[in-house]
């Protein structure tokens, strides 16, 4: 077989030369992105080759049929189509083309990083074991040195993992705030907040606390927290909207910790985008820091769309519950990471208050790592390459 190297600015253009010099049989070896453009690695046989010169050489020879006659008719000056069903023919093959490509070039990148770079093979496969996001993955192991051992390797990893993580520590309970809780239905807001109070009131007493209610959209809401209110000894309102907010604070300028609760309501919810307008209108109104509620047991995906849904409240901190009934981590310090929002506290049970601790990013990374590996999650080669055969020329 014989081996050649071309280079271009585009892989479009790369293989329209492959084509005019080698002919619709070139197996494409390898390719790898320069500064400049991109360079592929072709073979070819060499009797092969010369039935290809040949053939160009005939005006009466035949087009190449198949895979071939779509790369010959995208990258050349053909003549227009003949008809709209035609043009639609075409563009499904060319569809179908760039597909089965790419997924060739993937597969050599991934093979050529395995074996170039088997440690760093190895951790991108422990990452996506964990739920970790391909691009945070993939990052990571870019910021790696050369020349670190698999164990060390792994270690550095999971602590550039860790801080990407941002927490704000004990804050709330130690010097007191006022806070708004946002989030989807059935997140925890309401149990995060009655941990929140009995931890309060255990650390500094009864007084210079007061709970409100916002939640008018709940049956039972509002007396679920005056029940609250009643068993901690503490002060608890009820409103029915942002709008009365403002002047409730103004009268509780002396608490040093006001809990608020909201409606729940769901990411995908046509008036949410006006709810948090209201909300975040009355935050400022009211001096008020708003902090998103989300659960660690829901997927990867849901997190990060009420990330991004929430984020018209401006939210400041993040309340992650029910880290107990997570079946992976990953995907949740994911969203973390991409987003910067800090987590503050991070609720694991159902009991009040002990199932309660202030968010700390290395026992986050800990708990995602211990999750994956009691699993045992198998991870296959073809969503490996998948997930990486496209950056892999740029990793390890």
């Amino acid at each position: 077989m014989k081996i050649k190297t071309y280079t271009h600015r585009d892989m479009r253009s790369v293989l329209r030369q492959v084509r005019e010099e080698q002919g619709p049989d070139a197996v494409i070896l390898s390719s790898r992105q320069l500064p400049d453009g991109v360079e592929v690695t072709v073979g070819v046989d060499p009797e092969t080759q010369l039935a290809v010169q040949l053939q160009a050489a005939a005006p009466q020879a035949t087009v190449p049929t198949g895979f071939a006659e779509v790369l010959a008719r995208a990258t050349s000056a053909a003549a227009p189509t003949a008809s709209p069903a035609a043009d639609a023919n075409l563009s499904e093959e060319l569809r179908t083309m760039r597909h089965l490509l790419e997924r060739q070039l993937s597969q050599l990148a991934w093979n050529d990083l395995t074996r170039r770079a088997p440690e760093t093979a190895e951790l991108l496969k422990e990452l996506t074991a964990m739920g970790v996001a391909s691009s945070l993955a993939a990052g990571l192991l870019a910021e790696l040195p050369d020349g670190v051992g698999r164990d060390d390797a792994h270690r550095r990893v999971l602590a550039m993992l860790t801080r990407r993580i941002n927490t704000t520590g004990d804050d709330l309970l130690d010097r007191g705030g006022r806070v708004l809780f946002v989030g989807p239905t059935g997140v925890g807001k309401t149990t995060g907040i009655a941990k929140l109070a009995a931890r309060w009131v255990m650390r500094h007493g009864t007084r210079g606390i007061a709970l409100i209610s916002l939640d008018d959209q709940r049956f039972g809401a509002q007396e679920q927290m005056r029940v609250l209110g009643r068993l901690l000894g503490v002060e608890c309102y009820t409103l029915e909207g942002p709008a009365e907010l403002p002047a409730l604070m103004a009268r509780l300028g002396d608490h040093r910790l006001v809990l608020v609760d909201t409606a729940g309501i769901s990411a995908g919810h046509r008036d949410l985008a006006a709810r948090a307008a209201q909300i975040q209108r009355a935050a400022q109104l009211s001096g008020a820091q708003v902090w998103l509620t989300l659960s660690a047991g829901a997927q990867a995906g849901v997190i990060g769309e009420a990330m991004q849904a929430f984020g018209a409240c401006a939210p400041s901190a993040l309340l992650l519950t029910r880290v107990d009934e997570a079946v992976s981590l990953g995907g949740t310090l994911s969203a973390l990471a991409a987003s910067g929002l800090p987590v503050a506290y991070v609720s694991n049970g159902t009991r009040i208050p002990e199932d309660l601790a202030p968010a700390r990013a290395h026992q986050l990374v800990a708990r995602a790592v211990f999750l994956a590996r009691s699993a045992d999650t198998s991870v296959g080669e073809e969503l490996l390459v998948r997930r990486f055969g496209g950056v892999a020329h740029a990793i390890g």
